[in-house]
């Protein structure tokens, strides 16, 4: 076992998803305001290396999710935690901060607790609904866990794992909205704003987006001056969206416009919104969109999730309210007709459209108060000071 690796301004943060590189971003912004002198180096994706002081690799650009897409990227995340551990033995960092993304950040925990690197695990994985084994080595190598739910919190207590329930990052970055006057009818002339979010991910772009804009479209010819706005991670340039959107309609770019903000001034102005299961359908709720909910996934994906999976529901909105309060097509039923379908029963029904802001705006109250990132650094940072 090597020794306990002296304290230095040197920390490393790790994320490999779109979410949690947005999250791991803010909470860097946060330790280098209360400490300028840190040092933090990551491996993450674009927002993560414009705050970081060193960037080591776009790992969110890979996109490697699921049950059998990491296997794809075997030799890559060899290559990466080779370049991990020695760091480690050569910076000797005050700490490491995982940031969700187990299937990688698993092993960088065995590397930290190997070298007595204290190790951070922020927004752990979802356990809660599926492979609830995943919990026992986190409570187990992690030095403390940063939980976004309040019903995570004693899993991993029960485990004998020190974790805090901070509240969700989001509430730091998305805005409200006022439940003040219910949204009144419109009628077929009303320029509708429609999101289209498939997803942060090439893979699950090319599976949602031309069913999206398809969806779109059979809107549009009801609403036909509704607008759609497809809302874009860093990591996905404009030509690969074209490429797929333009074999539906030519002139596509009339009637669509490509969206990369990182305020929701313009997401949350939409009227409607076709959203693949993720964060998202959450950031949608938190500003009041009503959305239908929408994943597909390679079948054998789909059959390992059926089996490991032991909630009812797939996006976090139903998850949290514990009701089919948005509704949910999965598989062969994302598809244009019955996407559009239900935006048509939501658009066309003040009441139906109403009564789902409403539940949205209870959502805010099971997730905590703002501040998130900064209470959290201010943990990371007095460990690291006693």
């Amino acid at each position: 076992m090597a020794k306990i690796a002296p304290i230095t301004k040197n920390i490393l943060i790790i994320a490999g998803d779109p979410s949690g590189d947005l999250h791991a971003a803010n909470l860097i912004k946060n330790l280098k305001k209360k400490d300028p002198e840190l040092s933090i180096t990551s491996i993450g994706g674009m927002r993560m290396k414009k705050e970081s002081s060193t960037f080591i690799y776009n790992l969110v650009s890979v996109g490697a999710i699921g049950f059998t897409e990491p296997f794809k990227r075997f030799f890559l995340w060899i290559k990466l935690i080779r370049i991990i551990r020695y760091y480690m033995n050569e910076k000797k960092p005050a700490c490491v901060i995982a940031v969700d993304f187990y299937g990688f950040n698993h092993q960088i925990m065995g590397l930290a607790a190997h070298r007595n690197i204290p190790l951070f695990y922020y927004i752990p994985p979802q356990v809660w609904a599926s492979r609830p084994n995943r919990a026992i080595s986190i409570a187990r190598l992690a030095k403390h866990i940063f939980c976004i739910f309040p019903f995570e919190e004693d899993v991993y207590k029960k485990l004998g794992g020190h974790c805090d329930y901070m509240g969700h990052p989001l509430l730091d970055i998305v805005p409200g909205f006022e439940l003040s006057e219910p949204v009144p009818a419109k009628d077929e002339n009303y320029p509708f704003k429609i999101g289209i979010l498939p997803g942060s991910r090439k893979d699950e772009i090319k599976r949602h987006l031309l069913i999206f804009v398809k969806s779109f479209y059979k809107l549009k010819t009801t609403y036909k001056n509704s607008k759609g706005y497809i809302f874009a991670a860093p990591e996905i340039p404009d030509e690969h969206i074209y490429k797929i959107i333009k074999t539906v309609n030519p002139k596509v770019t009339l009637d669509i416009d490509i969206v990369r903000e990182e305020n929701y001034r313009i997401r949350s102005s939409m009227d409607f919104s076709f959203t693949s299961s993720g964060t998202a359908t959450l950031e949608n709720a938190l500003m009041g969109v009503p959305m239908v909910v929408a994943y597909k996934m390679p079948d054998l994906n789909f059959a390992i999730a059926k089996k490991v999976t032991n909630i009812p529901y797939v996006s976090l909105v139903n998850i949290l309210l514990k009701k089919p309060l948005v509704k949910e097509l999965l598989q062969n039923k994302a598809n244009p007709d019955l996407l559009s379908q239900e935006a048509f029963s939501i658009l066309n029904n003040p009441t139906k459209l109403n009564a789902m802001r409403k539940e949205f705006s209870a959502i805010k109250n099971l997730l905590g108060k703002s501040g998130v990132s900064g209470r959290i650094s201010d943990k990371i940072l007095n460990y690291l000071k006693n």
